[in-house]
């Protein structure tokens, strides 16, 4: 066992390094306060304070992870090896930087309790993150700092053998409207019809009319073309179903009509089915309860997995609605229209809130693309020239390559066939 010495345990510290050594590296570790006891311990340990105590594997301590609250903390990003890194520590320290603080400020979200002009659907913009601005965004930094201090320690103490974690690839198909045309009832049929009229859009007119005669011809409606390239590539698929009352924002099909009833279910029998929680639900949370409810009710089984329409994560608010609604785990965080670890991580969370000071219960999994993020792309090839890069790091790091997709997107008419890029991309990544 790693025994790590600190002049003070707080919340804060147990989180971010249980996080590093257990979640990421496998690495059993405990922690004391009494300088006999650390003396005393004959395995790998490390002090982590202000001062050493003799010549032991020393980190100089940042205050952050003893204060409370959140304070307007000046950052300086430097560079750790070609790493980006911030909270310098001094000569004495074994490794350059503490870690373990900037690990959790990045983790925690801390930026984003700070003020922030949010941008129109109320989401933290991208374009204001430390990553993004630092251009490490495409970097999984916490598990790259992880696995440098972990070869570090491997070359001072001989007995640290991390565990066997293994990558892990997750697709995520989101469903927010799962029809274009079929099933949308003779009003808001109708004036779909006038619009594209108005709009001279005369091909989407010829479509429209195409699939009243036959529901099948549905471009969103790819289910069952979906499931044939996740059976054949066996790999851990989830569907999140939009299942809400019809708002300003959330205009899928009736919950009440039978056929859309049916495909759920349907869908169900052989992949995970969830909730893509409605944008009314994110503001209210007995709403939530209701939509996670209703769709538990007709899928005959727990709804414990959660993602928020227009992935619009509020620090700390959503996560603490989710864990009041019962969710277990969460597929949110993330950028809609950039690649890249919001979190700063490749590897599943607990959610620190900062305010409360406390970890709450559910698990984050954070993912590395939304599909559209890729919408400015003219081909395959430039694809994969984004996306290749961020698949190996993720891969030599064993963490969780998580993608998200939308049925609407895969069903769209644009400058790339999304199907056939869907299918590459998976046979591209899943191993």
């Amino acid at each position: 066992m790693l025994l790590v010495y600190t002049h003070k345990i707080t919340k804060r510290f147990n989180y971010i390094t249980k996080h590093l050594f257990g979640q990421i590296l496998g690495i059993e570790v405990g922690f004391t306060t009494r300088v006999e006891d650390f003396i005393k311990h004959q395995g790998p340990k490390i002090t982590y304070t202000k001062q050493p105590l003799q010549n032991e594997f020393f980190i100089r301590s940042n205050d952050l992870l003893f204060e409370q609250g959140i304070n307007d903390i000046h950052i300086n990003v430097q560079d750790w090896e070609g790493t980006p890194c911030f909270f310098r520590t001094d000569d004495r320290s074994n490794i350059p930087y503490d870690i373990f603080s900037a690990s959790f400020y990045i983790l925690s979200r801390y930026e984003e309790y700070l003020p922030h002009v949010k941008d129109e659907l109320g989401r933290f913009p991208p374009k204001t993150s430390l990553a993004f601005q630092h251009g490490f965004l495409e970097i999984p930094v916490i598990d790259v700092w992880a696995h440098k201090f972990l070869k570090i320690l491997q070359q001072r103490f001989s007995g640290i053998t991390p565990s066997n974690r293994k990558y892990r690839f997750t697709s995520i198909v989101n469903v927010t409207t799962s029809h274009c045309f079929a099933l949308r009832g003779f009003g808001r049929s109708l004036g779909g019809f006038f619009l594209d009229l108005s709009r001279f859009q005369f091909r989407r007119l010829a479509k429209r009319i195409v699939v009243w005669f036959n529901p099948k011809k549905d471009p969103f409606n790819n289910f069952e073309a979906l499931q044939g390239i996740h059976k054949k590539f066996k790999i851990r698929t989830m569907f999140f179903f939009q299942f809400a009352e019809y708002s300003t924002h959330d205009k899928n099909i009736s919950i009440y009509r039978n056929t859309f009833r049916y495909l759920i279910k349907s869908v169900a029998d052989y992949s995970i089915v969830s909730l893509s929680a409605s944008m009314a639900a994110a503001d209210d949370l007995g709403i939530l309860k209701e939509e996670r409810k209703r769709l538990s009710n007709l899928i005959n089984r727990p709804v414990k997995y959660s993602r928020m329409r227009y992935n619009r994560v509020v620090v700390p608010h959503t996560y603490r609605d989710l864990t009041d609604a019962e969710f277990t785990d969460d597929y949110s965080l993330g950028y809609t229209h950039h690649i890249g670890f919001r979190a700063g991580t490749c590897t599943p969370f607990y959610f620190y809130d900062i305010n409360l000071e406390v970890q709450q219960p559910i698990k984050v999994h954070p993912f590395a693309l939304c599909d559209y993020a890729l919408q400015q792309c003219k081909s395959e090839e430039e694809v994969f020239a984004k996306l290749d890069a961020i698949y190996r790091q993720v891969k030599q790091l064993k963490g969780d390559f998580v993608v998200v997709f939308s049925n609407e997107l895969l069903g769209g008419n644009h400058k790339i066939n999304w199907i056939k890029l869907y299918q590459s991309l998976l046979r591209r990544y899943y191993v």
